[in-house]
C-alpha cells in the first residue's frame, strides 16, 4: 500500500468510528441494550486505528513540509535541520505503517472478549497432574503481571499435588486473543520427584481457552437447563465441603454439562456454572467457524486444535520449544514464572503474517 491508499483507508475508518461516536449518545441506541454494547465494543475497537490515522497524516503533512524546505531553504544550516527531520519523520512513518497494516488486518469477533481457561492433566499420572499446576502457576502470574482478573470456576485436585482438572475465568483487555495461542497439547520431560534411578519421564497436559460468550452471543431457555446441587470437595472449609452448594448444569438439547464448586455460595456457583455453559454451547459454534479458517489458512498458530502438541518443556536441557513456529527458548524457568510473553508474542507475529500474506494473494 502506498502513502495515499493507507490514508484513504483509514479515513473510511476514522469516518466510522466519528459515526459510532454520534450513535452512543443517541438515547435511541443507549435504550436498545444490545445494540449498545456492539457499537460500544465497536467504538473500542476502533480506538488505535482512529489515533494512527491522526498520527500518520500528521507525519505526512510533516514531511511535505520538511522536504519543501530541504529543496528551497537557502541557509545550509536550516537545511541541514529540514534533513535530520526528514530522516526521523520517515522512519517513524515506516514504523507506523507496519503497525497500521496489522491493524487493518481483519480483527477476529471473538479477540476482544475475555476467555474461560480449562486445563486437564493428561497422560503420565500424578506427573501430569503436577505440571497441570504448573501450567496454571505460569498463566496466573502472566495474568497478574497483565493487569487482568483471574477467578477460579472448578478444580480437581492431583492425589499428589497439582490438578486433574483446573477451569478458570481470565478477565481484560483482549483477553481471548492473546490467551487462544495457547490452546493445545502441552508436553513436559522431567525427572519426577518420585523416580529413584533419574530417568527422564514425559507427560502431557491439555490446555482449552474458550472465548467467554455474553448473554447477547447465547440465548439459553431455563427450561432447557437441569440443575443439581451436592457438596463440594477439596480444600475451602467445613462451609464448602458439608452443604449442597455446588452446581451441576446439564444442557438437555445438547448434553453439554457445566460445574462449578469454587465459591461458597450456591447462586454465585450457579452463576459461574452458568457462565461456563453458555461459553461450551457457544464453542459449537465457533468450532465450525474454526475448521473453515483453518481448512483455508493452512495454518496451524491459532487453531485451537486440542489433540495437536504444541510445546514442549525440557527440564534437563532447560528448553521450551513451540512446535508450531520452530521456536526454542533456553530460559524455560523464567517461562514457568510467568514470562512467557515473548512467545505468544512470537505466535502472534508469526498469525499475523500468515494473515497479511493472505491478503496479498
Amino acid at each position: 500500500m502506498d502513502q495515499n491508499e493507507i490514508l484513504q483507508r483509514l479515513a473510511v475508518l476514522k469516518d466510522h468510528y466519528n459515526e459510532i461516536a454520534k450513535q452512543l449518545v443517541d438515547p435511541e441506541v443507549i435504550g436498545d441494550m444490545k445494540r449498545y454494547v456492539k457499537l460500544n465494543k465497536e467504538y473500542k475497537d476502533l480506538e488505535p486505528v482512529a489515533g494512527a490515522y491522526d498520527e500518520y497524516k500528521l507525519i505526512c503533512e510533516n514531511l511535505s513540509n520538511a522536504r519543501d524546505m530541504m529543496r528551497n531553504e537557502s541557509e545550509a544550516e536550516f537545511r541541514e535541520m529540514a534533513r535530520q527531520e526528514v530522516q526521523d519523520l520517515e522512519a517513524r512513518q515506516e514504523a507506523l505503517e507496519k503497525e497500521i497494516k496489522v491493524m487493518l488486518l481483519p480483527k477476529e469477533p471473538e479477540d476482544a472478549k475475555n476467555a474461560i481457561v480449562e486445563i486437564r492433566a493428561g497422560t503420565g499420572g500424578d506427573e501430569a497432574c503436577l505440571f497441570a499446576g504448573d501450567l496454571f502457576r505460569m498463566y496466573s502470574r502472566y495474568i497478574e503481571s497483565q493487569g487482568w482478573k483471574l477467578e477460579l470456576l472448578d478444580t480437581h485436585h492431583g492425589t499428589s499435588g497439582g490438578f486433574k482438572e483446573i477451569i478458570f475465568n481470565v478477565e481484560g483487555q483482549d483477553v481471548y486473543g492473546t490467551l487462544k495461542y495457547e490452546a493445545g497439547v502441552h508436553r513436559v520431560q522431567r525427572v519426577p520427584q518420585t523416580e529413584t534411578q533419574g530417568r527422564v519421564h514425559t507427560s502431557a497436559a491439555t490446555v482449552m481457552v474458550l472465548p467467554e460468550a455474553e448473554e447477547f452471543d447465547v440465548e439459553i431457555k431455563e427450561s432447557d437447563i437441569r440443575v443439581d446441587s451436592y457438596c463440594a470437595s477439596g480444600p475451602g472449609g467445613q462451609s464448602v465441603n458439608t452443604t449442597y452448594s455446588a452446581i451441576r448444569l446439564t444442557h438437555i438439547p445438547t448434553g453439554i454439562v457445566a460445574q462449578c464448586q469454587d465459591q461458597k455460595s450456591k447462586l454465585k456457583n450457579h452463576d459461574k456454572a452458568l457462565s461456563v455453559l453458555r461459553t461450551r454451547i457457544y464453542e459449537q459454534e465457533l468450532e465450525k467457524k474454526l475448521a473453515e479458517d483453518q481448512q483455508r489458512r493452512k495454518s496451524m498458530v491459532s487453531s485451537g486444535d486440542r489433540s495437536a502438541k504444541i510445546r514442549t518443556y525440557n527440564f534437563p536441557q532447560g528448553r521450551l520449544t513451540d512446535h508450531r513456529i520452530n521456536l526454542t527458548l533456553y530460559n524455560l524457568q523464567n517461562i514457568l514464572d510467568g514470562d512467557v510473553g515473548e512467545v505468544i508474542e512470537a505466535l502472534r507475529m508469526a498469525d499475523n503474517a500468515e494473515k497479511m500474506k493472505e491478503s496479498t494473494l
